[in-house]
């Protein structure tokens, strides 16, 4: 089979996480939505067992205090978090980011549509592991929805900041103790016609062959 090459790598390098662009106006349709969830669950997982769960949420008052627990946690966070990574005031590109994750915050219940991709079971602490299997269970299949989104003129944004009240959130949504919520992702249409490829360290100086730092 022969793949539209571009196409693909379009889609790869652009897909941003999207917080300003969504339109919080506009419906997502339901069937777009489950179209790409098929897609999603083709995604490999830990010794196949497919333990994923896909929480979907648009009823207004249960998006009102979901997002009430993601803006608390959010303004507890960005107090201090963008300082003391850097030891310095922000610089303008990190500002646009803390401007863009605050909008985001403000307008998180507003959004039309929330995702949690969820999967069974808990993983110790203490077990790397445990940890890494359990979230490499879901992170690929949530990443594909993701994309297949972004191939339908859908956003989103990968948040976990909810998660700081995580029992409280699981009480409202009605998730049971031994399942992992492995984030919330916001669902909307996105507004403007493109995005661009980010400005990243080429990979070439983030790669080490066949030992570290060789």
């Amino acid at each position: 089979m022969n793949f539209d090459l571009a196409s693909v790598d379009y889609i790869l390098e652009t897909t941003r996480s999207v917080r300003k662009r969504l339109d919080l106006t506009r419906p997502v349709d339901r069937e777009t939505v489950e179209r790409c969830l098929e897609i999603a669950i083709q995604a490999p997982t830990g010794s196949n067992q497919q333990g994923w769960k896909w929480l979907i949420v648009t009823d207004a008052d249960v998006k009102a205090q979901i997002g009430e627990y993601y803006k608390r946690s959010w303004y507890d966070y960005a107090g201090v978090a963008v300082r003391a990574e850097t030891g310095q005031e922000p610089s303008a590109q990190m500002q646009r980011v803390v401007n863009s994750a605050r909008y985001l915050a403000d307008h998180m219940h507003e959004v039309p549509m929330m995702i949690f991709p969820c999967i069974h079971g808990r993983a110790p602490n203490a077990s790397p592991s445990a940890n890494a299997g359990l979230y490499g269970s879901i992170i690929p299949a949530a990443w594909s929805l993701m994309l297949a989104l972004r191939a339908r003129g859908i956003g989103t944004a990968w948040t976990t900041l909810h998660l700081s009240y995580e029992k409280e959130c699981n009480e409202i949504l009605g998730i049971p103790a031994d399942v992992t919520t492995a984030a919330l992702l916001p669902i909307a249409y996105f507004t403007g016609e493109t995005f661009q490829k980010a400005d990243r360290v080429p990979a070439s100086k983030l790669t080490y062959w066949e030992s570290w730092g060789a």
